[in-house]
């Protein structure tokens, strides 16, 4: 990565917060759909479009969005800064990376349980704490970042 690179994404990480997020948020789920100032307000409950009009403004000023002739926004690049960090795009959803690994653990787990005969040996006490254990903390996890999405 280039310096010119490193200084860019630090200089969005800094601006990329509070409603801005919240509108770059928005428009990650929209893609690539282009959307309208007025859309933008009413979907986040802005008090008016000049609202959202001037996020959409900062986000285009950073390389994250375009303006066409019409007026619309278009999303151009996708940064992991800050909180997108933990989370990934499946289609229109954003979700916690930690997801896939609480679902892993905990099918894992359940199928231990199904498959093999519980005898409550030494084997089985083993697994059952590693079992618990990953899937509880993944899941603590999954809902911890959850917990933390601009919306």
């Amino acid at each position: 990565m280039s310096d010119d690179s490193s200084h860019d994404l630090s200089l969005i990480e800094s601006e990329l917060k509070g409603k801005t997020l919240i509108v770059y948020w928005y428009l990650l789920r929209q893609a690539p759909t282009s959307i309208g100032v007025r859309e933008v307000q009413r979907a986040l409950g802005f008090s008016s479009p000049s609202v959202a009009a001037h996020h959409l403004e900062k986000l285009k000023s950073l390389g994250l969005v375009s303006k066409s002739t019409l007026g619309t926004y278009q999303l151009t690049q996708e940064v992991k800064v800050g909180v997108l960090r933990s989370f990934t795009k499946l289609g229109r959803f954003l979700i916690p990376r930690y997801l896939f690994y609480s679902v892993f653990f905990t099918t894992m787990f359940i199928t231990y349980l199904l498959i093999y005969p519980q005898t409550l040996n030494v084997h089985n006490i083993v697994a059952y704490v590693f079992g618990i254990s990953a899937s509880a903390i993944f899941w603590y996890e999954t809902v911890r970042v959850w917990r933390q999405k601009p919306f």
